[in-house]
């Protein structure tokens, strides 16, 4: 359960003006300043899809707002393999910061920092500016706040395995798939120097990509139609050498997307002579080889390489782990919040994307508050009339409800109370109302750590803090079963809108609502409208647009820059 409590503003700063001749103006104008109430103190940490999707729907005029974040731009993630190639630019994909806040009406202002550490208690963070290659020195600062947005994303995810940190790259940041284009044509020039063996050559041209998911198949194909289209013509004498290599420890690529995806880009990757090797743990990686155990058979490989990415998942931050340790959190991998976003044990933070998950409330843990709140009449049975009444409450708190009665292909509670042989009972007890519903909670699932989730949630916390007042007298929210009245607001749902998984050579896979799967040709041009309609303004959607036309026509750039 959660209540977001906010004073608004009672004067937005208009003046209000009176009427007296003469004299008393300043004094007037003074008393005028001391009706206005303060603005609640918000800081908002980072500027990622969670981050530029609240401040991009939250009306600024009730908050002080305050934005701080280690850069000043949004970078549209999604499309970071194909920056790792030249697909596209690096400029293309982002958008500064302060170009978003000049169309919001209000004020936001911009803090260029990191914040280091969260203060709980006191409501501060902490913040160092983090400027490079300045001969002004990196400044220490602090910022109160009244509510704290926390969402700083995750880092990458090493499971502390040797040599990762050292030898790996990833692709988190813009700065990420720049190194990484820079390293491939490194690659490709070394390659290609007199007086090395074959086998040194083969070293060199050998990409490996670490993790099976849609980033690690995204750069594979990107990489496999660089090498191909472009790399191939430039470097025809080492063409052949070169090497593309998936490691997975599942027994599939694309294990989160449909059967029939994992199944088509397996066989797509094998056509293009990409190799996967799918249950298959990496234990270390050194400056030129990486060692996996086989699940299958238990033996150890070690396998040369010129490159590696690293795209296995991720991680949490320090600061959001110090965090953790302040609040009670310190046994859990992930941050915690309820189903209204706000931190658990962390009565004014909220947090939202790759930082945090959702920790849903188990129907069995409420059984007997949930049977008392139905049993209107004491009696200690529960009729279906009386579970009618409060079952809509109970999908909104409890969403495993409802799936649970769609994956039984149930058509309605009554299918619920069905006992052993199938018979329809009227009413239930508690014994048996726990014995319809012991099952529920199988159906309980964590959100992926996608743009999608994070960018859903930064739209609904802002309308939240938006409609604070009008939600506090008119609550819109389902019923506290733990106390009386409704609460204020619905928690958030997640509603997914598919995925896409492009797999080189023009075509895609998708997997849409309705367990609608699409994959070739089409897809890929259905991928490019809906990346291209997605972006955050029009400047980065012609200039993206503009990229893959320029692709088409002269082929992608193979600068070490």
């Amino acid at each position: 359960m959660v209540d977001i409590y906010l004073v608004l503003c009672l004067s937005t700063g208009g003046m209000v003006a009176y009427s007296e001749p003469q004299s008393g103006i300043s004094t007037q104008r003074t008393e005028t300043k001391q009706v206005e109430t303060k603005k609640k103190k918000m800081v908002v940490l980072g500027t990622g899809w969670a981050g530029i999707s609240f401040m991009k729907d939250l009306d600024p005029s009730f908050y002080d707002v305050k934005v701080v974040s280690p850069r000043n731009y949004f970078a549209f993630t999604p499309l970071l393999p194909s920056v790792t190639c030249g697909t596209v630019e690096a400029r293309s994909i982002v958008e500064p910061l302060r170009n978003i806040m000049k169309k919001r009406t209000g004020e936001f202002e911009f803090c260029e920092a990191e914040c280091t550490k969260i203060d709980a208690a006191n409501k501060k963070v902490f913040c160092q500016s983090t400027f490079e290659n300045s001969s002004v020195p990196n400044r220490v600062f602090t910022l109160e706040y009244d509510y704290l947005v926390i969402a700083v994303g995750a880092q990458v995810n090493t499971f502390n395995i040797p040599g990762v940190l050292e030898h790996c790259h990833f692709l988190k940041e813009v700065e990420d798939a720049q190194k990484i284009r820079r390293t491939v044509i490194d690659c490709f020039e070394q390659a290609v120097l007199p007086g090395l063996s074959e086998e040194e050559r083969r070293r060199s041209l050998h990409f490996v990509i670490v993790g099976g998911g849609p980033t690690g198949v995204e750069f594979a194909a990107e990489l496999h139609d660089y090498v191909h289209e472009d790399l191939g013509k430039l470097y025809p004498s080492v063409q052949d050498l070169v090497k593309i290599t998936v490691i997975q420890s599942g027994d599939h690529i694309l294990n989160t997307f449909d059967e029939r995806i994992s199944e088509f880009a397996e066989k797509k990757f094998s056509r293009d002579g990409i190799e996967v090797q799918t249950g298959c743990r990496v234990v270390g990686v050194s400056n030129d080889s990486i060692t996996m155990n086989v699940k299958l058979t238990g033996e150890m490989n070690s396998v040369p390489y010129g490159m590696v990415v690293w795209s296995t998942g991720v991680g949490t931050q320090p600061v959001i782990r110090d965090f953790m340790e302040q609040i009670g959190q310190g046994k859990r991998h992930v941050l915690a919040t309820d189903e209204w976003l706000r931190v658990k044990g962390c009565t004014d933070a909220f947090a939202l994307g790759d930082c945090a998950t959702i920790d849903q409330r188990k129907v069995m843990d409420d059984i007997a508050t949930i049977f008392e709140a139905a049993d209107e009449d004491k009696s200690g049975t529960l009729t279906v009339k009386e579970f009618q009444d409060v079952i809509e409450d109970i999908i909104v708190i409890y969403p495993q409800v409802d799936l649970y009665l769609k994956s039984r292909h149930m058509k309605g509670i009554k299918d619920l109370w069905k006992d052993s042989e199938g018979n329809d009972r009227d009413e239930v007890d508690i014994e048996q109302f726990k014995l319809a519903l012991c099952h529920v909670d199988s159906q309980m699932k964590s959100l992926p750590a996608t743009a999608q989730v994070a960018a859903q949630q930064g739209t609904y916390l802002a309308k939240c803090f938006n409609r604070v007042q009008e939600c506090k007298a008119n609550p819109e929210g389902p019923r506290r079963f733990n106390g009386l009245g409704r609460h204020k607001f619905r928690p958030f749902r997640y509603k997914h809108f598919g995925q896409f998984a492009p797999l080189g050579g023009e075509q895609a896979a998708a997997e849409l609502p309705g367990d609608w799967v699409s994959m070739g040709h089409s897809t890929q041009w259905l991928w490019y409208s809906v990346y291209a309609s997605k972006q955050v303004s029009w400047r980065t959607r012609l200039l993206v647009v503009a990229d893959w036309m320029r692709r088409f026509i002269h082929g992608r750039d193979s600068s070490g820059i």
